[in-house]
């Protein structure tokens, strides 16, 4: 403690001194950092104090010492440490290096961590009147884990989420205690948690305010709870999310009313406040495949009263472009079931081939409750949806193809007409979907996964010209790595299989490609498939793997590594290679937060080019692409 008091007298004498040279603004701060630390990270220490580095870029933030601002901190760190189980945690001195005008200075703080607290038991009384199958598994549930250290937060959110699973299961009233006492040893702890279940209860009278444009019968069909039914205080928050969907409203709070008098049935009250029901979104942007873009959208919901959406979306870009209609009912038996009808008139501008589709689809979702109970705290997002389309399209094959006579028989194949490369066709088909989704963020996840399948089958009883089976699945996986960088993974498969003639039963635009902005970055978009005299002409199988490290570098600039790995192949067209063989890249991006997402910069370097590939009818003379757009690649 002496040492202490003495190192931050002498540091504060320097510096003092060194503020005295100059006329204003006193010493800058330009690192401070810390050694020692091994149980918390140096960000972690930095964001609960005062005293910080200024910013390196000229125009940044400048931070200068305060003397005050610094013993304040050296208590906030054992403070900080003694929360996190680390009671012997202390600072043993600090290093200071003025610069040579002593204008500015460098500060470590050295840190003895000693051994934690840790967490030997977690006892549980009180909670018998909980299932067998959720009390057998709450501790290995909870925030707190055995053997680790006495978190004083973590012991915190275990009591709430151990408090929130008695409230799921009927007890709107219960209380939970802890008490910590010693374990086996000095640092060893035995948490108790100790439960007033308190009286089992019901929901009462349903109370509705505030809709003053909406009918209540749409509101009452959204909650998943009734008069009557158990408590539950999850289904009130799953109510709440299902009215922010409808899009009808700025605000929507669910709450029990009069608790205070433990009631054993709770009246409910929900509150809304109307949102806009016209809504227009416009937007313009720039990317290295669809060039410039602009599109506009507009929705009316509540367009008759029951909470429907009306909405016309059109847009155009280097890529696509075309007019889309849209009706969708939220409520299709029950508010878990809903029915989106689409009709449009869409162009699709590919490299290797342009397609015109006319027609429209009917999907049908069903949409999960969000399981696993309050104590997981990140709750998965499923749904099913089944989708009947009936479209009629006309494709043309680029010029490259078309007028390359040695692709006449291909093209005769591929039921191409040879001398003007086009094709129509009647798809009559039904799918299905099925998605799993638990990231934290949906623009830019930070932890969770996604998966999604897709099955269709076009053709047979439904008509059509085609005739075909096709089952794609891809799985996406965010974590942590440390507490500031993300390892992002991303696995696709797919396949097309028809039973008879493929090049006859399969429409050409179904099949496979590779490469582009959001998967094999070191290749153009559709630039990896099997090859017929250099040119890509797709295929029926296809996987494709990537991985980035994604980690911040300063303000909202962030840097990414990434590798990516494909292969496309299927049945031989004629005598074209049927295998494109894998494919690899490697390489950096560059990423820049912005509000709708990340605007994103890859540099994409082909490892093992593609021997023979054409790009805009010229041998490939490139080895690296670069990728700009908006988003993550996945």
């Amino acid at each position: 403690m002496v040492r202490r008091i003495l190192c931050t007298a002498t540091l504060c004498v320097m510096l003092a001194g060194a503020a005295g040279c100059k006329e204003e603004g006193g010493v800058k701060v330009t690192s401070f950092n810390f050694s020692g630390n091994k149980a918390v990270t140096t960000g972690q220490l930095k964001s609960v104090l005062a005293t910080s580095a200024s910013s390196k870029l000229p125009w940044g933030t400048k931070h200068y010492f305060s003397r005050e601002q610094f013993e304040a901190d050296l208590k906030r760190i054992s403070a900080f440490y003694l929360d996190r189980g680390y009671p012997d945690a202390r600072v043993t001195s600090f290093d200071v290096k003025l610069n040579q005008d002593q204008t500015s200075v460098k500060v470590t703080v050295n840190v003895a961590e000693g051994e934690p607290v840790r967490a030997e038991r977690i006892v549980f009384e009180g909670f018998e009147s909980l299932p067998e199958q959720h009390r057998k598994s709450l501790d290995t549930r909870l925030p707190l884990k055995i053997g680790a250290p006495v978190d004083r937060a973590l012991t915190q959110a275990s009591r709430e989420a151990a408090l929130d699973e008695l409230r799921d299961h009927g007890h709107p009233y219960a209380s939970v205690h802890l008490e910590e006492t010693e374990g086996s040893s000095p640092k060893q702890r035995v948490i108790t948690m100790r439960a007033d279940a308190g009286p089992v209860a019901t929901y009462g009278e349903i109370q509705i305010s505030g809709n003053a444009t909406v009918n209540e019968n749409v509101i009452r069909r959204q909650l998943t709870f009734r008069p009557g039914g158990l408590f539950r205080q999850s289904r009130l928050q799953e109510s709440q999310r299902k009215l922010y969907q409808l899009e009808l409203f700025d605000f929507a709070n669910i709450e029990p009313v009069g608790t205070e008098s433990k009631r054993e049935s709770i009246p409910v009250r929900v509150t809304v406040t109307k949102s806009k029901h016209k809504k227009v979104n416009f937007g313009v942007g720039y990317g290295t495949e669809e060039k410039a873009r602009a599109e506009i959208d507009w929705r009316h919901v509540n367009a008759f009263s029951g909470a429907e959406t009306v909405g016309v979306h059109a847009r155009y870009s280097g890529l696509d472009g075309g007019v889309r209609l849209t009706y969708k009912e939220p409520y299709l038996f029950s508010p878990r079931w809903s029915v989106t009808v689409d009709g449009q008139v869409w162009h699709t501008n590919e490299p290797a081939f342009d397609l015109t589709t006319r027609g429209g689809k009917i999907t049908a979702t069903r949409q999960f409750a969000r399981g696993g109970g309050p104590v997981l705290g990140r709750r998965p997002s499923m749904a099913l949806s089944f989708t009947y389309t009936n479209e009629y399209e006309e494709s043309t094959i680029s010029d490259a193809y078309r007028d390359d006579l040695s692709f006449r028989d291909e093209l005769i194949a591929l039921r191409l007409d040879p001398t003007k490369g086009e094709s129509t066709g009647h798809r009559s088909a039904v799918g299905v979907d099925a998605t799993r989704n638990t990231t934290d963020n949906l623009l830019d996840a930070k932890r969770g996964y996604v998966t999604t399948l897709h099955a269709e089958k076009a053709g047979g009883l439904l008509g059509g010209s085609y005739a075909y089976w096709e089952l794609r699945g891809e799985g996406r996986a965010y974590q942590k790595v440390g507490t500031l960088a993300v390892l992002a993974i991303q696995a696709r498969a797919g396949a097309i299989t028809a039973s008879g003639d493929e090049n006859e039963l399969v429409p050409f635009y179904n099949r496979y490609f590779l490469g582009g902005a959001t998967n094999l970055r070191g290749w153009g978009r559709y630039e990896v498939s099997p090859l017929r005299f250099g040119l890509p002409l797709g295929g029926t199988k296809f996987t494709n793997a990537s991985a980035e490290l994604r980690a911040p570098l300063f303000g909202k600039v962030s840097g990414v590594l990434f590798v990516d790995g494909g292969r496309v192949w299927g049945e031989p067209v004629g005598d074209f290679e049927n295998d494109s063989g894998w494919r690899y890249d490697v390489g950096p991006g560059i990423r820049y937060q912005t509000p709708i997402g990340p605007l994103r910069v890859d540099f994409g370097y082909q490892l093992n080019p593609i021997e023979g590939l054409l790009v805009n009818g010229k041998a490939e003379a490139r080895r690296f692409r670069f990728h700009f757009s908006i988003g993550q690649a996945f």
